[in-house]
């Protein structure tokens, strides 16, 4: 078929902004890269406004309030077995309220569907058992670590963000031929080259001095206002860019503060240009979400992470820890003199920019859509 001629579906689930970063990325590749004619839809979007609501909200409450509560749900469904009681409720209560994505799909005809969550893969699986869908399917695993939830057979093809994620698939039965080691998709925008001294002056730093870019504040580390306040009181020189995002409240107090430390805090509200930040940053402090550990190492940006949501962004964390590309901070406490270290000692922050570099998959979304289109 040729390929200006495909249609090429990517499905995500707006729990947490992760899982549409990776599809929207997936989407770019196909189009540009291959000519596919794409759509891009989040599941949730097809699904009634309690459900809705269910998964989602509840979910990022969960995470956020009770995050204690929510390791004990991820350790305990992922020991869950498939044919357990509680499993197969939990599918039939989401295949009861798939029916409006189903007609979707059927309208829209694509030759591939590309799942960047396992709700959607899921809910294939069954229709394609059922006969009632013939079009491959894949999925994309979107952390460093592989819950028993992602573990659909019978798909068409399964991209892992590791060697290790890859070994726990087989392990778990999938067939070896179906999964591909690809890493997590990002924007192409991650694997162009960023020269630091033109990434400094966009955003008016100076590119001689050391700059920390610090993404999220969290339960552990505290408002982004305060964990910023806790770094300035470092005795050294260098640049905090703090990254507000949409978050208006936040930028002022933000701003506010920044009158007290001129040219050493600067504010930074909302950009589609973080790529150009961490170009000109020489560490990154973030929660580890699969998508944000993904472009820091395309990168080669080392980090400082912290408030891990349990399961997840914990085996997130343990990966980059095991690898040397990063350092946990447990609290502000720990933060400040995690950054003080790295301030003192610029081989120690260099050493760990290498191993980023080398764990980094900037060309991740052209690995994965290679395979999809390869039996167009």
């Amino acid at each position: 078929m040729p390929p200006e001629s495909s249609r090429i579906l990517f499905l995500s689930v707006s729990a947490g902004a992760g899982h549409g970063r990776a599809a929207e990325a997936l989407r770019v590749v196909a189009e540009k890269r291959h000519g596919a004619q794409t759509r891009h839809w989040d599941v949730m979007d097809h699904v009634p406004s309690t459900f809705k609501k269910l998964y989602t909200e509840y979910y990022l409450r969960l995470v956020d309030k009770f995050p204690a509560i929510w390791a004990q749900i991820y350790r305990i469904t992922d020991q869950t077995p498939p044919d357990a009681t509680m499993a197969r409720l939990r599918r039939a209560i989401e295949r009861l309220n798939a029916r409006s994505l189903r007609l979707a799909i059927e309208e829209f005809a694509p030759h591939a569907i590309v799942c960047t969550h396992f709700l959607p893969a899921e809910l294939l699986q069954r229709e394609r058992r059922r006969g009632r869908l013939a079009t491959p399917t894949f999925v994309q695993v979107t952390d460093f670590d592989l819950h028993s939830l992602w573990v659909v057979p019978e798909l068409d093809g399964y991209f892992a963000a590791s060697d290790e994620v890859a070994y726990r698939m087989r392990a778990r039965g999938l067939p070896a031929d179906r999964v591909h080691v690809t890493g997590i998709p990002i924007m192409p925008v991650f694997s162009q080259p960023h020269l630091r001294a033109e990434c400094a002056r966009e955003y008016r730093l100076n590119p001689d001095l050391p700059t920390l870019l610090l993404m999220g504040g969290g339960a552990g580390v505290g408002a982004l206002d305060e964990a910023a306040e806790k770094l300035l009181h470092i005795e050294r020189d260098f640049q905090l860019v703090a990254l507000a995002g949409k978050n208006a409240a936040m930028l002022d107090r933000l701003s506010q503060l920044a009158g007290r430390y001129p040219g050493k805090l600067i504010p930074q509200g909302y950009t589609n240009r973080i790529e150009r930040l961490m170009g000109a940053a020489d560490l990154a402090i973030s929660k580890p979400g699969g998508l944000t550990t993904s472009e820091c190492l395309a990168m080669g940006l080392p980090m400082i992470v912290f408030s891990p949501i349990p399961g997840q962004e914990e085996r997130n964390c343990d990966y980059l820890l095991e690898h040397g590309a990063a350092l946990k901070a447990v609290d502000a406490v720990a933060l400040e003199y995690r950054v003080r270290k790295l301030l003192e000692n610029r081989a120690a922050l260099t050493r760990m920019r290498d191993r980023a570099k080398t764990l980094g998959k900037p060309a991740a979304a052209v690995a994965v859509m290679e395979q999809v289109v390869a039996g167009l």
